[in-house]
């Protein structure tokens, strides 16, 4: 059984920081690249970031650019998402899912197993 489960979330003041991490277990981590979609409530889900199986390949959408930074540990199946100076617009419901290629421009159907999610809330 594939899981994906991610962990991390929480409530931090604007300019925080927060590290996500996406635990994988049923599969081949090796194999797969890993990308991070957030959902804030009332919107559309957003691809913000995704890591290729090697981890000199990563895409970030542009609103994270510098801020949020993508990393994995093979050895450990998990994939961390660093999100650094934080802004109130950064609060939603954090997922991570795999992909066998990640791409510049995110589509729901490039990705195929998905975590429960983690909320995160960016408030003073």
């Amino acid at each position: 059984q594939v899981q994906l489960v991610e962990s991390g979330g929480g409530l931090v003041h604007p300019g925080g920081s927060l590290r996500l991490s996406c635990v994988v277990s049923g599969i081949s981590f090796d194999d797969y690249s890993i990308g991070w979609v957030r959902q804030a409530p009332g919107k559309e889900r957003e691809g913000i970031g995704c890591i290729g199986r090697g981890w000199l390949e990563t895409y970030y959408t542009d609103s994270v650019k510098g801020r949020f930074t993508i990393f994995r540990d093979n050895e450990k199946s998990t994939t961390y998402l660093q999100m650094n100076s934080l802004k109130p617009k950064d609060t939603a419901t954090y997922y991570c899912a795999t992909t066998m290629k990640c791409q510049s421009t995110y589509r729901d159907v490039d990705y195929h197993y998905w975590g429960q999610g983690t909320q995160v809330v960016v408030s003073s």
